[in-house]
């Protein structure tokens, strides 16, 4: 649980970054990224031929992303998260109702 307890502490999206860039491989974080826009264009409603060209993904992975966020995944968290991240653009765009 440290890991998790500690990733929550960190406090801008640079340190997050520089964070993520000690602890993993090039290839782990955009393994990630990639299934993180997997997960955001799936959310869209994009379609698989969509998805497979603007991010590059195997259909297996972009499976693999649906499924987990389908059936709630292992934590049930990214379809959640993904909302939340949407809202919150909303509210702070001068159209998203901030007056």
């Amino acid at each position: 649980m440290a890991l998790y307890e500690t990733i929550m502490k960190l406090r801008t999206p640079e340190e997050c970054y520089r964070f993520f860039a000690d602890l993993c491989t090039p290839v782990e974080l955009r393994s990630m990224e990639q299934r993180f826009d997997v997960a955001v264009y799936l959310q869209q409603g994009l379609v698989y031929l969509d998805i497979l060209e603007k991010t590059g993904a195997s259909s297996a992975t972009i499976s693999r992303v649906r499924r987990s966020m389908l059936d709630g995944g292992a934590g049930g968290v990214m379809r959640d998260v993904i909302l939340r991240a949407e809202l919150a653009e909303k509210e702070q765009s001068p159209e998203g109702g901030e007056e």
